[in-house]
């Protein structure tokens, strides 16, 4: 009985090697690559992958950071365009309630007020398109301001290392230089 136990284990073994053998593979050392190749799967896994795959998310996170940010300042500087809007509307309707009091008083007082009325109107306009002129450029350098600080910030994440007030400085030249 043993021997029928040893002749059939023997056979069954052969069948096997057989079926590996023909296909050129040795049972055993297929084992051990195989556990060689999930022992190095393993080890790249936790050294490489999830290492990178964390670093990925990571920069991922900070460009959809990046992105809102732009976003932000993109709606803000369309509040700010509607707002500086509004106010020459209301400067045009300011500009001419002026002029139409100015004409029925002229109609009323004379030629001599007439003319003295249409002087202050005049002057009124230029120092209304002085005041708007004025604070479109401040809007515009508080905007590249803030531009830039962005930029600098962004470059920062970006680069990973501080700049010197050199490269801050050029690098905010160069970037009030292209938004003009």
């Amino acid at each position: 009985m043993s021997q029928n136990l040893t002749t059939e284990t023997v056979e069954e073994t052969t069948a096997d090697a057989g079926v590996l053998a023909s296909l050129g593979l040795n049972g055993q050392q297929f084992t051990y690559q195989l556990i060689n190749f999930a022992v190095v799967a393993v080890i790249i896994w936790y050294l490489i992958l999830k290492p990178l795959t964390k670093k990925l998310s990571e920069r991922q996170k900070m460009i959809d950071d990046s992105i809102e940010n732009s976003k932000k300042v993109q709606e803000n500087l369309t509040k700010a365009e509607r707002d500086y809007q509004k106010k020459i509307d209301d400067a045009k309707a300011a500009a001419g309630k002026i002029l139409d009091d100015a004409n029925s008083e002229g109609k009323k007082l004379g030629a001599d007020l007439k003319d003295q009325a249409k002087k202050e109107i005049e002057n009124l306009v230029v120092q209304a398109k002085r005041n708007i002129q004025i604070e479109q450029q401040e809007m515009v350098v508080k905007l590249k301001g803030e531009t830039a600080n962005l930029i600098i910030a962004a470059l920062e994440k970006i680069l990973e290392e501080k700049m010197d007030d050199k490269k801050d400085k050029q690098l905010i030249e160069n970037a009030i230089k292209k938004l003009q």
